[in-house]
């Protein structure tokens, strides 16, 4: 009967250890004070939100009408990641917690998320994160039914034992921007962009990241290229002799053809000075 009991009731207890520290892990983050930025709801404003959602990559995860997306066996980690209807989800909610989903990897539930890449809106500004809450606002909410996302017992047994980072410790990892925008408006510019947009996949210091595969490459590699050259790349994927650039090639034309001149003009002009610089070899992303 002991020997029973020890058999049916111990895997209970590792199993509830496993919640109970990996609980622990996700809610163990340091949300910044609430978001006070005034939302705005002029047409001009609605509108740069939208080139926000289209250029930072919000229709893609979350469908081509926000309407949320399960990515069922797409992904298998955590056990099923699921988007939510973010045209209803930013209805529901406040803007500080909008914000704190957005920018700082923190859920409506005060737990750190898994999927969301907080960490490549964290540097965005305040005013294009009230102006992207403005268009999300405004956005129709096209209902339809999905699953409940689930984290699953082996991705909570690597937060339990402390082997996985949740989005908003990555987020708070991600450097400041450190171009003088007084002496360098353009460099600056373009380091807004690719440090909301390219860090996403390049490493959070777009200079790389080996840590995920398949690994990407460190972007100084863009002064080898000529502009016109680059401006092809970012809006269609397609390198350099007509070769196309596996995620790339699926990431750039949802994104990046709503890039003004200006805005590309200034992506080149920042990552190809970054040739200049030594890449930081101390890095979570590239170990």
């Amino acid at each position: 009967m002991i020997v029973a009991a020890v058999i049916l009731v111990g895997p209970l207890v590792v199993l509830g250890g496993v919640y109970v520290l990996s609980e622990a892990e996700l809610r163990d983050v340091a949300k910044d004070p609430p978001f006070d930025h005034a939302i705005p709801t002029d047409s001009a404003s609605v509108e740069r939100g939208r080139h926000i959602a289209r250029t930072r990559g919000c229709f893609g995860c979350h469908g081509q009408e926000l309407q949320g997306k399960d990515f069922g066996e797409q992904w298998d980690w955590p056990e099923r990641a699921v988007a939510p209807n973010l045209a209803a989800y930013a209805r529901k909610y406040d803007a500080a917690t909008l914000e704190a989903a957005i920018r700082q990897g923190i859920g409506a539930d005060g737990r750190a998320l898994t999927s969301m890449p907080s960490f490549n809106f964290a540097r965005l500004s305040d005013e294009d994160t009230a102006a992207l809450i403005a268009f999300l606002r405004s956005a129709p909410v096209v209902e339809g039914e999905l699953p409940d996302p689930k984290l699953g017992w082996s991705v909570r047994w690597t937060f339990a034992i402390g082997a996985e980072t949740h989005m908003a410790e990555w987020a708070d990892r991600v450097p400041p921007l450190r171009v003088d925008a007084a002496a360098e408006p353009q460099r600056a510019r373009g380091e807004y962009l690719a440090m909301t947009m390219c860090n996403e996949c390049h490493g959070l210091d777009v200079r790389g990241q080996t840590l995920f595969g398949p690994p990407t490459p460190d972007l100084a590699i863009v002064a080898a290229i000529e502009p016109e050259d680059f401006e092809r790349l970012i809006t269609t994927g397609i390198g350099l002799g007509g070769r196309a650039l596996g995620l790339m090639g699926l990431v750039a034309p949802d994104r990046f053809p709503q890039l003004s001149e200006q805005e590309v003009a200034d992506l080149y002009a920042y990552l190809s000075s970054l040739v200049r610089e030594p890449a930081p070899a101390d890095t979570a992303w590239r170990p």
